[in-house]
C-alpha cells in the first residue's frame, strides 16, 4: 500500500483496533495503553502511514496559529532590506512569544503572488506595502482573512493599517539642517512609481504614485520654503534605493558647480549608500556635506560616520502588527506611529564659504 493512499482506517484495520483508538494514538496518546500504542505504531510503520495530516487537523480546529507576511518582492527583500529585516525581527520575536509561526508570502509576478496568498495556511496577513501594493491588498481582501497593511498606498484608508506621519518626519529632518545653517540642499528620493529614476521636478512630486515619496518631499519643501528656499532650487533625484541609482544621483549632484552642503535622504539605505560614495570620493561628512536619513534602521548607528536619521519605532511596528492579527478583535482603523529626530555624527554646521 503506497503512502499516498494509506489512511488512518487502514492502520486501525491492520492493528485490529477501532479507528477512534488509532486516532487517539496519534492525537491523544496519553489516553491509550502503552501496549496498544506500540501495536498501532508498529502497524502504521509496516504499511507506510506517516501520521495524520496536520493541515486538515488545523483547519478543523478553525485556527492554524500562523501569520502570513506578504510583499510583492522576491523573498530576498525580507533579509536584504534594512527596514524589512528590522521589522521582521520584531514580528518574529512577538510571534514566538505568542507561540505562533510565520510564513513568508512573496512573489514578483501577479500570478505567483495570487497563488501564494490564496494557498497560505495562515490566520491573517501582515503586508509590507511596496511597489505593486494595490494587488497585494486586493488579494488579501479576497482571501477574507484579517490583515494589516504597513504603510498602505493611497486609496486604502479604510483598511487596517500601521503608518507614520511622513510629512512630520520630513519636516523634522529639514528643520534640523536649517538650524545648522545649511542653505544648499538636495534630495535623494524614494521611487515615485513602479519604474524609473533620475532628476524630478516639483510637479512630478505631486503626481507621484507612492504617498511616502510625495509626503516626504512636500515636508522638506514646506520647511525650506519658510527659509526662502524655493522648490525649484532644491534638486531632487528619484532612486530605487540601490547602489547604482544612488551612485548615479550622487555623480549628478556633486558634479554641479555648487554641490549641496546638505543631503536629505528619504531612506536610511539611500543615505548609507551616499555616505559610502562620499567617503570613496574623499568628501568629508559632515565637514563638507551633512547627510540625514529616514527610517532608523540599526545599521545606521554603525555607518561611517553614524547616520543622523528620522527614526520610526520599527520594533513597535512589528509588535503592533502581530497584536492586530492575533488579538481578540479583528484589526481595524489606522495606528499612526510617532517618529523622532535621532542626531548622530553625519550632520553638522554648514561649511563656511
Amino acid at each position: 500500500m503506497s503512502e499516498k493512499t494509506v489512511k488512518l482506517a487502514d492502520v486501525a484495520k491492520a492493528a485490529g483496533v477501532s479507528q477512534g483508538t488509532a486516532s487517539n494514538v496519534f492525537n491523544r496518546p496519553d489516553v491509550v495503553r502503552e501496549e496498544v500504542r506500540e501495536k498501532v505504531l508498529a502497524a502504521a510503520k509496516k504499511i507506510g502511514y506517516g501520521g495524520p495530516n496536520p493541515k486538515g487537523r488545523l483547519l478543523r480546529a478553525g485556527k492554524v496559529n500562523a501569520i502570513g507576511i506578504g510583499a510583492n518582492e522576491p523573498l530576498s527583500y525580507f533579509f536584504e532590506d534594512p527596514f524589512a529585516r528590522t521589522v521582521m525581527a520584531a514580528i518574529s520575536d512577538e510571534a514566538q512569544a505568542r507561540g505562533a509561526g510565520i510564513a513568508l508570502v512573496s512573489a514578483q509576478s501577479e500570478e505567483a503572488l495570487a497563488w501564494n496568498i490564496q494557498s497560505a495556511l495562515v490566520d491573517g496577513f501582515i503586508l509590507f506595502c511596496l511597489e505593486g501594493a494595490d494587488k497585494l491588498v486586493e488579494l488579501s481582501q479576497e482571501r477574507q482573512l484579517p490583515f494589516v497593511a504597513i504603510n498602505p498606498p493611497d486609496g486604502y484608508e479604510s483598511v487596517a493599517a500601521i503608518t507614520i506621519d511622513n510629512l512630520a518626519g520630513a519636516r523634522l529632518a529639514a528643520e534640523h539642517l536649517i538650524e545648522l545653517g545649511h542653505r544648499r540642499f538636495a534630495i535623494l528620493g524614494l521611487p515615485f512609481n513602479e519604474k524609473g529614476s533620475g532628476r524630478r521636478k516639483p510637479v512630478d512630486v505631486r503626481a507621484a504614485s507612492y504617498g511616502d515619496t510625495r509626503d516626504r518631499a512636500l515636508g522638506y519643501y514646506a520647511v525650506l520654503a519658510q527659509s526662502g528656499i524655493g522648490e525649484d532650487e532644491v534638486p531632487l533625484i528619484e532612486t530605487r534605493g540601490d547602489r547604482r541609482t544612488v551612485n548615479e544621483a550622487m555623480e549628478q549632484l556633486f558634479g554641479a558647480p555648487e554641490p549641496p552642503t546638505a543631503l536629505l535622504c528619504m531612506s536610511d539605505l539611500a543615505a548609507m549608500l551616499a555616505l559610502e560614495w562620499l567617503q570613496a570620493k574623499g568628501i568629508r561628512v559632515p565637514d563638507e556635506v551633512s547627510v540625514i536619513g529616514f527610517d532608523g534602521v540599526p545599521e545606521g548607528a554603525m555607518s561611517n560616520p553614524p547616520l543622523t536619521t528620522i527614526a520610526q519605532p520599527l520594533a513597535e511596528i512589528g509588535r503592533k502588527a502581530v497584536d492586530m492579527i492575533l488579538g481578540a478583535a479583528p484589526p481595524a482603523g489606522t495606528e499612526r506611529m510617532p517618529v523622532r529626530l535621532l542626531v548622530r555624527g553625519s550632520t553638522g554646521p554648514a561649511p563656511r564659504r
